[in-house]
């Protein structure tokens, strides 16, 4: 990291100690409202993303130990599709939606990036084609399978984002105080990659995160919070996380791990793990 990043990170860490944000008089998002009751298949959600190849709904998958498959779901949670991956979940913790390969095509991204115990050398990112809705459910033939290691020993990372403008991955690790945000830029390699660590943030528990489709508005959350930022086209996404954010309206869920922008950019949906026999909701807090 260079010195005026160190300077600048060392700033926002003495602007924002204890995870102290930017309070506004009036936020630009209501408060959340239930759509429905999260799908059976769906016990432990830990990533959710806005689907581009079927508008309106989303992409969702569940935590380590559960089947390796990728489920849409619609705005009252109930699953539409089920897609199978030929691999194991070993903990999967994020997915995303993005281009790829085929500037034509979206693709979608399955986050192996989890490690509890700092106990695995690599990440596993898959990659495929954004089905279509129409079956019921279809074995998924991975587009490729990416594999990162960290450059500053074993992480447990739990979000994982796609860059629109640049098609950059970005990782942002879990337990530190003050977490740190690694990049594996572009063009991919098919060998084990190792990310570049490009910034720190003076947050802790980032569980999730999710570009809006036009790249322009980030947010990240932890367990209590959800963090808003904007930025320029041309603004890195490692600089513009340096700026202060907004904090947004949040009802704090049993154990809430998925973030993403609506589709249309009208609002933002979470969803939580099922914890402790609490229920878990779909919820929207939509853009006043």
């Amino acid at each position: 990291m260079n010195s005026r990043i160190s300077l600048a990170v060392a700033l926002l860490i003495s602007s924002c100690s204890g995870n102290t944000v930017e309070e506004t008089a009036t936020s630009s998002f209501s408060n959340g409202r239930n759509l429905g009751l999260i799908d059976k298949h769906l016990p432990e959600a830990s990533g959710i993303a806005s689907s581009i190849a079927n508008p309106g709904y989303i992409w969702s998958v569940n935590d380590s130990g559960n089947p390796a498959k990728v489920y849409l779901i619609d705005t009252t949670a109930h699953v539409k599709l089920t897609c199978k991956l030929p691999v194991d979940n070993r903990d999967w913790e994020e997915v995303a939606v993005g281009p790829g390969p085929d500037a034509s095509k979206t693709y979608i991204y399955v986050g192996e990036i989890g490690d509890n115990n700092a106990a695995y050398d690599t990440k596993y990112v898959y990659r495929f084609e954004e089905p279509v809705a129409g079956a019921d459910s279809l074995d998924v033939l991975l587009t490729d399978t990416l594999k990162i290691q960290m450059p500053d020993g074993k992480r447990d990372t739990e979000t994982m984002m796609i860059d629109p403008f640049t098609k950059d991955l970005y990782l942002i690790s879990k337990r530190e105080d003050s977490v740190s945000v690694y990049k594996v830029a572009q063009p991919f390699s098919k060998e084990i990659m190792t990310a570049q660590k490009v910034a720190t943030i003076p947050f802790k528990k980032i569980v999730a995160g999710s570009f809006s489709k036009d790249g322009l508005e980030i947010l990240l959350k932890d367990y209590d919070h959800i963090y808003y930022w904007t930025r320029s086209k041309d603004e890195p996404f490692e600089k513009t996380l340096l700026k202060t954010p907004e904090e947004l309206p949040y009802e704090i869920e049993a154990q809430g791990e998925s973030i993403t922008w609506a589709l249309d950019g009208k609002g933002f949906y979470t969803l939580s793990e099922t914890n402790a026999g609490k229920p878990a909701y779909l919820k929207f807090y939509k853009r006043k």
